[in-house]
């Protein structure tokens, strides 16, 4: 769980990179937090899986709204979230292994057509 000396941290990593609100960068955290707590076991995951659990939980959380409430974080694309990710490893908040990249994060989850075209479908 974030606590205070977190927040103040997310707060100076979202004055370092305006592109995305500190509200972004406490949502990937709690979309990690919950998506390791729903694992089997506790272990690293992998961007494909983060991504699947920030849309999950962003569905649970937002609903059709997702798509405009990322936005308004800065959030644009997929690849948004992989810049979040490395923003929180280089401040020291998440780690990650030899295999992960920035680049597990691009055009991997198209929002408007999860959160717009096809929640309805549900």
């Amino acid at each position: 769980m974030v606590i205070n000396e977190d927040w103040d941290l997310i707060e100076k990593i979202s004055e370092n990179d305006t592109r995305y609100k500190a509200n972004a960068y406490l949502f990937v955290i709690v979309a990690i937090e919950r998506t390791i707590s729903e694992l089997s076991s506790i272990r690293h995951i992998s961007g494909q899986e983060l991504l699947e659990g920030i849309t999950e939980y962003a569905m649970e959380q937002f609903g059709p709204m997702s798509k405009e409430v990322f936005n308004f974080w800065g959030i644009m694309e997929s690849a948004d979230f992989g810049n979040i990710v490395f923003n929180l490893i280089d401040a020291g908040l998440l780690t990650k292994t030899a295999e992960d990249s920035i680049e597990d994060f691009k055009n991997i989850v198209d929002f408007k057509r999860v959160f717009e075209d096809e929640y309805f479908k549900r």
